[in-house]
């Protein structure tokens, strides 16, 4: 088996596409989609997104000190590509793709209310790392869409049709192949 040797680059693929939502205050809300977006920390609930400081929504999440993760489904994925490609200085995103703002008492930045998972998130810092800076957050809440609450009252993410992104590509998850743990589970 041979392997080839590639320069330094990002090939931790795939990763999960989102849209993040944000608002300056009396201004309108925007989009901006990120793969760029990960759990760093569990107590407490910490994450991290990076973003070029060129960007629209940089200086209103540096600002404004808060934005929220919305999880993109097959459902939002054209949505999700195209506030990828267009900017907010320029357009509506909400209005032009017909989303609905969720305002939660988590913060006054709206959520996408299309999304079956918003996660409200406090900027604690913004780390320069060279093409993005990282802001580093805390999560404040989450909301999600019941009706992908199964009959235990477990909420069910394989029923959204959640999307992957990889390579400049979007994938939808397959099928489960396993839980945490299954591996060294008794049988019987």
């Amino acid at each position: 088996m041979g392997k080839q040797n590639w320069k330094p680059g990002n090939m931790l693929y795939p990763l999960p596409v989102v849209m993040v939502s944000c608002k300056r205050e009396n201004e309108k809300a925007n989009i901006i989609t990120l793969a760029w977006a990960g759990t760093v920390c569990s107590d407490p609930a910490m994450v991290s997104i990076s973003v070029r400081p060129e960007r629209y929504s940089y200086d209103i999440i540096k600002e404004s000190g808060e934005f929220v993760i919305n999880l993109v489904t097959e459902d939002l994925v054209k949505a999700c590509d195209w506030c990828g490609v267009r900017s907010g200085r320029d357009v509506d995103k909400f209005k032009t793709w017909h989303l609905s703002e969720y305002v939660s008492g988590y913060m006054a930045t709206p959520a996408i209310a299309e999304s079956p998972v918003n996660i409200y998130c406090k900027v604690r810092s913004v780390t320069p790392l060279g093409s993005h800076d990282m802001f580093l957050a805390e999560v404040t809440g989450i909301t999600v869409d019941e009706s992908y609450m199964d009959d235990h009252g477990k909420f069910d993410l394989s029923l959204t049709g959640p999307v992957a992104y990889s390579h400049g590509e979007y994938f939808s998850l397959g099928e489960k192949l396993g839980k945490f743990g299954y591996s060294v589970k008794k049988k019987g």
